[in-house]
């Protein structure tokens, strides 16, 4: 095989290829030199936040929502999972059968015993006992509409240290702001920024993400913002990453319930107004 400066010591070259960034001759062509580029860039976020769950304990369990083909979860295995003990874990929660399959049986022939795969949805998840009372780091990359939102609340519920969001196709809230329009027009300047339909569909896509900022604040997490630059070719490019830090309460569930109350969101407390 060709000598790539692009791939790390001790990745597996077997499963570069069953990811499909390597062809079977173990090449790398353009497009599979950015794909591998993009993996990278996501890994270099979470790689710290795994480190520092290992500072305080000995165990690491991190849980994949949507997992697909659970590509992030077989990258960060390989890089980062699988030079640990039998205490590091990864679960990947995918509803579709055949993928859970696949996975079972990549994990298997690349000898990747600290992988389980879960057919479940991402709400069973939460009450389901076959994931661990406790996990430490939960992701969940496009995870579509309500999917993310049930993935924060799994978070919240296993007590996570880490959450990193990539939120995608979220239409609920844009739907309400949609059919509350009438009350709203002339209230407020404001409703304005979502009168035309095209608006209402990207501010209701931008608030959703907003009130998920404030939940997990609600909840004494710090929150940051950032943009997955090239991670796919899509427009839902938008990283959520929140830390626990049990910090003050009161002023981001202020805060949220308000932002909810002046665009008429009441009907939704239930999702974004998680117990403590």
């Amino acid at each position: 095989m060709q000598n790539i400066p692009e791939i790390k010591p001790g990745q597996s070259i077997d499963l570069l290829k069953e990811l499909h960034i390597l062809t079977r001759d173990g090449k790398l062509n353009q497009d599979s030199r950015r794909k591998l580029k993009q993996v990278y860039h996501l890994y270099q976020f979470i790689e710290p936040l795994l480190k520092q769950v290992l500072e305080d304990q000995p165990r690491l369990t991190l849980v994949d929502h949507g997992a697909g083909k659970s590509y992030l979860g077989f990258i960060l295995y390989d890089l980062f999972f699988k030079s640990l003990d039998k205490d590091a874990h990864i679960y990947g929660i995918e509803t579709r059968d055949e993928l859970v399959k696949k996975s079972e049986e990549l994990a298997k022939k690349l000898g990747f015993p600290g992988m389980s795969f879960l057919n479940l949805s991402v709400a069973d998840s939460i009450t389901s006992p076959l994931l661990p009372a406790t996990v430490d780091v939960v992701t969940a990359l496009h995870a579509c509409n309500t999917a993310t939102d049930d993935a924060i609340r799994f978070a919240l519920e296993k007590k996570a240290r880490f959450i990193v969001l990539v939120p995608c196709c979220q239409a609920e809230v844009a739907s309400v702001l949609k059919r509350n329009k009438g009350k709203a027009i002339g209230k407020s300047v404001l409703t304005e920024i979502w009168r035309h339909p095209l608006h209402t569909r990207e501010f209701g896509s931008q608030v959703t993400n907003v009130l998920r900022c404030l939940q997990l604040e609600a909840h004494g997490y710090q929150v940051n913002v950032t943009e997955l630059v090239g991670w796919e070719h899509s427009m839902k490019n938008e990283l959520i990453i929140a830390t626990f830090k049990d910090l003050p309460r009161a002023r981001p569930s202020e805060r949220l319930r308000e932002m909810m109350q002046t665009l008429g969101l009441e009907e939704m407390s239930e999702r974004f107004f998680t117990p403590a």
